[in-house]
């Protein structure tokens, strides 16, 4: 409940209001503990507001995202996930596998510094995940050479 109170506390900060719809759509994120689509989103909260439509709870992630409470981002070729802004970190995905994995977002200051500098380019780290190939699919990798 504490990271409900805390969401719901960082909207009021950010001057938003607490409506039925952010409400339930924060309560989502939260019991969701992980990142979800909008349409999973949508499968929670018309568990408890049926009345609740998908383009209601794009409207409010959309909101929430601009109040600064909400990210999203692309983790692939599929649909943008989303989750609460209050632990910032960044993800790196598996493109053999799929798995995805958030890594401390101190890992890209020195790339972010260096497209500001060199490229006068500010990058929003945090909208799209760095795709490469894990640890276990790479010892795979290196055990089917040797065979």
């Amino acid at each position: 409940m504490k990271r409900m109170e805390a969401a719901i506390q960082n909207l009021r900060a950010s001057g938003g209001r607490i409506t039925n719809a952010r409400r339930s759509v924060l309560q989502a994120l939260v019991t969701a503990r992980t990142h979800v689509t909008a349409e999973d989103l949508l499968n929670i909260v018309q568990s408890e507001s049926p009345e609740i439509h998908l383009s209601t709870v794009y409207r409010t992630l959309d909101a929430l995202e601009k109040l600064g409470v909400v990210d999203h981002v692309h983790l692939g070729h599929g649909r943008a996930v989303y989750h609460l802004s209050d632990n910032a970190h960044q993800h790196i995905v598996c493109d053999k596998c799929s798995s995805v994995e958030e890594v401390p977002s101190e890992l890209f200051l020195q790339l972010e510094k260096d497209l500001k500098d060199k490229y006068r380019f500010k990058v929003r780290m945090n909208h799209f995940a760095v795709i490469g190939t894990c640890s276990q699919c790479l010892e795979k990798l290196d055990k089917s050479e040797l065979n």
